[in-house]
């Protein structure tokens, strides 16, 4: 572990027990039906801290979005603090991310709906959790790749948590997700994917001078309420996001 890494995961401790005690106060004692709000707003205040100790610069084009479903390509879990520095959000994870050490918990207090992809019938639980937060007015983000990438491709989209908003109820926006590194390879020291394990790869890129994320964010028209169209819709929408080299 570099000093750079050290310090700065002590930072990161110090950033934690700031943000739980500000959850304390702000969140925890909420009506149930406030909740899902509160907890967007808080995961927005925490992330706007915990995003310094990565060095991390964030830039956004287009329409940051406010509310309705948020679809993007999936590249890291550092994906998770950029989008909700930059609005208030919560996030749908695969359940493996509950059991995380801290960062599992931390992830439950900002409202992460985690799914049971193991469980086809979770699917359905998840949906109804999702359809409620929409109602509410909160906006849910959704990797529908199912898993991350090292950014050089964008996966099929998986159909099944795009039913909530299949019948045109709510606003749909896209997003499409890029990182560069000053001082190292964004595909492999940012980029969480393959055989990576998390903590060694969260302590190398601690140990990064500088992370670079933009992210462009465009609206979505859709022609389609059949699910599985709609998924490959979103994709192609995602993907005309996509800088051009």
């Amino acid at each position: 572990m570099t000093l750079r890494a050290a310090g700065k995961l002590c930072w990161f401790l110090g950033e934690v027990a700031i943000v739980v005690m500000n959850y304390v106060f702000t969140t925890a004692f909420v009506s149930k039906k406030s909740k899902r709000r509160a907890q967007a707003a808080w995961l927005h205040y925490s992330a706007r801290r915990h995003i310094k100790i990565y060095g991390c610069d964030y830039r956004a084009t287009g329409p940051i979005p406010q509310k309705g479903l948020l679809v993007l390509n999936h590249l890291s879990y550092l994906d998770i603090l950029v989008i909700a520095a930059l609005t208030p959000a919560i996030f749908v994870s695969k359940s493996e991310v509950r059991d995380w050490p801290l960062f599992g918990w931390l992830a439950s207090l900002g409202g992460t709906l985690f799914i049971k992809r193991a469980r086809r019938t979770h699917v359905g639980v998840i949906n109804r959790e999702i359809e409620t937060a929409l109602a509410d007015g909160v906006l849910v983000v959704v990797f529908p790749e199912g898993t991350s990438t090292n950014g050089g491709e964008v996966l099929p989209f998986r159909s099944p948590l795009l039913e909530p908003v299949s019948a045109g109820t709510h606003p749909i926006s896209v997003g499409y997700l890029n990182y560069k590194l000053d001082d190292g390879d964004a595909s492999k020291e940012v980029c969480y994917w393959g055989d990576h394990t998390f903590f060694p790869h969260a302590v190398n890129l601690l140990g990064k001078r500088r992370v670079h994320a933009n992210v462009q964010f465009g609206l979505f028209q859709r022609t389609t309420d059949d699910r599985k169209e709609l998924a490959k819709e979103l994709r192609e929408a995602v993907l005309n996001l996509k800088p051009r080299s």
